[in-house]
């Protein structure tokens, strides 16, 4: 008997040691923020990294108004009919915009743009093939005077204007030229108002079609033929083909003239030289300064010489296209200056510097005087 009761109270025991036991298991595991009885439940704030910080991409901020008030976000590119008006937001209190150029050459009454205090808007009516290009808009950002562009909220989509009988978005220059740099790509800029159509290359004499390989020639439709890596032998008049699954006529597009370019960028070659480099008293001489640049980058000259701002002088510019062998194409511009009635204050140093957008080059002569 007392075996027995001995063996109950063990059992008993051990029970009760095991069921406190997970009952400290059980507290153990109560959540910190768990409400108790005169204590607020805290929550946890992790403070949010900025998008910049985070690795994401640039802010979508360019979307196009629908009808009934409606907002599409608008990607690389959009395709649209001709004729409906077009309006475009971009979100911001101060926004720059970029559209085809022409609309600017031609100062068209079509464009509007405004700036709200949220968002800026343009609105381009009655849009035609010839509307067909990139737009685009940015974030001003400004400290006083100075503004800059902020690249990370900026937003650009390609827009065609498809129309059936414009295959080729229409241009004003039908007869363009195309230089060609062995040192830069270039693009024969026959773009279309579809990316659906099939663009083929073309060269006029000899005829025959240049095959785009993708790799030294390609095709992009918002671009036009690239060549990669230019020659003499892409020179001449070339035209593109394209064909749609709307028509079965192939349109031609505008000719293009490609021109070898001889001179490579970089500031002016520059020379000068003087009628005669010894004068006297009375006469007439003139001073000669020649710059040889890239066909398309214009040359502005300035002078420097003796009686400046005491003695008149008569200074005219031109500048023409001249070619080197087959097609090679060069640019030269002239300044030429010219001294009457010579004193002795026109003796000395003339020093002509021409200047382009690479940079500029100065070169000098000596006029003496032989009395």
């Amino acid at each position: 008997m007392k075996l027995w009761v001995q063996l109950t109270l063990i059992l008993v025991l051990l029970e009760l040691q095991n069921g406190f036991s997970q009952h400290v298991k059980r507290q153990k595991e109560i959540p910190e923020n768990r409400l108790r009885p005169g204590r607020k439940k805290v929550k946890v704030r992790y403070p949010k990294l900025k998008e910049k910080e985070s690795g994401g991409k640039a802010q979508f901020i360019l979307t196009q108004v629908l009808e009934k008030g409606r907002f599409q976000r608008l990607g690389d590119t959009l395709t649209l009919n001709p004729g409906k008006t077009l309006e475009l937001r971009c979100k911001g209190t101060k926004i720059g915009w970029a559209y085809p150029s022409y609309l600017d050459t031609f100062n068209d009454s079509r464009l509007s743009i405004k700036q709200h205090d949220k968002f800026g808007q343009l609105i381009l009516t009655s849009p035609s093939a010839a509307d067909t290009g990139e737009y685009s808009c940015w974030v001003i950002l400004c400290d006083g005077e100075e503004c800059e562009k902020d690249p990370d909220r900026t937003s650009i989509t390609y827009i065609y204007f498809t129309d059936k009988d414009e295959l080729f978005v229409p241009s004003a220059i039908h007869f363009e030229i195309v230089y060609l740099r062995p040192d830069k790509p270039a693009t024969v800029p026959c773009r279309v108002t579809t990316p659906k159509a099939t663009v083929s290359l073309h060269r006029e004499v000899p005829p025959e079609e240049i095959p785009a390989d993708g790799s030294l020639i390609s095709y992009h439709p918002t671009k036009g033929f690239i060549l990669q890596e230019p020659s003499p032998e892409h020179g001449g008049t070339f035209y593109c083909k394209a064909n749609s699954t709307t028509k079965t006529t192939p349109q031609i597009s505008n000719k293009y003239q490609l021109l070898y370019v001889e001179v490579p960028s970089g500031p002016p070659f520059a020379t000068i030289q003087a009628s005669s480099s010894e004068v006297s008293g009375g006469e007439v001489f003139n001073i000669t300064c020649t710059a040889l640049g890239e066909p398309e980058v214009e040359v502005n000259f300035n002078w420097r010489f003796p009686g400046q701002d005491q003695r008149p002088v008569s200074i005219q510019s031109s500048w023409r296209l001249i070619h080197r062998g087959v097609g090679y194409t060069t640019r030269i511009s002239q300044s030429v200056m010219t001294v009457e009635d010579v004193e002795t204050i026109d003796i000395g140093n003339y020093i002509c510097t021409a200047k382009n957008s690479h940079g500029e080059t100065s070169v000098a002569t000596l006029v003496n005087s032989y009395d």
